[in-house]
């Protein structure tokens, strides 16, 4: 059996002193796609920052992409967020760099240093949202839409184990919403796992699979009846 990419026991999430989540015992399996639904100001981001080694885990134990939450050291966060794909509500794109420069910068940050490689692995993850020919246009001049897009390419360029979708869909339109979500359900048929933390209960029905739930200090599975 092999290792879940995301498993935290008992796990007791914190913002300061502040306890948000409590008790929290949630398995993600390679290759799941797993939504993480709940009221603003329930939990979600706070527990996705925790997964991104924004916020420490200070009770229970966990473990993310092979990395420990408990025991993460500040140096260990660039290489923990290597293994991670992050995609941003706000889509945090430089607005001074065309988009193949937002790559790019990435990709340097990250330790890449073959330029050929690095124009191949661009071309291949701008390819895979069908953004492919806008690579020398700057964020401004592009749709939200489209913008998220480029921000899903970011995610995967370092063919991270498991993508933390943080609200993808919450400056988008519905219908802008219902393309972005096909392009990260096609991600996810190609064997990325992902975790979506969304409000937008639409996409649930129209693409239904695991539903996480933050409520009232928990986060317990729902499931979801079929019609």
């Amino acid at each position: 059996m092999s290792q879940p990419v995301l498993e935290l026991k008992d796990a007791s999430i914190f913002q300061r002193e502040s306890l948000i989540l409590s008790d929290v015992s949630v398995t993600i399996e390679k290759g799941e796609f797993v939504y993480l639904i709940g009221k603003t100001g329930s939990g979600k981001s706070s527990f996705m920052k925790t997964l991104y080694g924004d916020l420490p885990l200070q009770k229970g134990t966990g473990h993310i992409v092979g990395f420990d939450l408990v025991t993460l050291k500040e140096k260990d966060i660039p290489f923990l967020r290597r293994k991670l794909g992050v995609v941003f509500q706000d889509f945090k794109l430089l607005n001074d760099r065309t988009v193949k420069d937002n790559l790019l910068f990435v990709l340097n940050a990250t330790g890449w240093k073959d330029n050929a490689a690095m124009d191949t692995k661009i071309d291949e993850v701008l390819d895979k949202v069908g953004m492919k020919t806008k690579s020398f246009k700057y964020p401004y001049q592009l749709s939200g839409g489209e913008q998220q897009r480029i921000g899903i390419a970011r995610a995967l360029l370092n063919d991270p184990e498991l993508i933390l979708a943080d609200e993808p869909t919450g400056n988008l339109d519905p219908q802008t919403s219902v393309e972005v979500m096909q392009v990260l359900q096609e991600i996810n048929k190609n064997g990325n796992t992902i975790l979506m933390a969304t409000h937008d209960y639409a996409l649930l029905l129209k693409y239904p699979s695991k539903t996480l739930k933050c409520d009232e200090n928990q986060i317990f599975e729902v499931v979801q009846k079929t019609v």
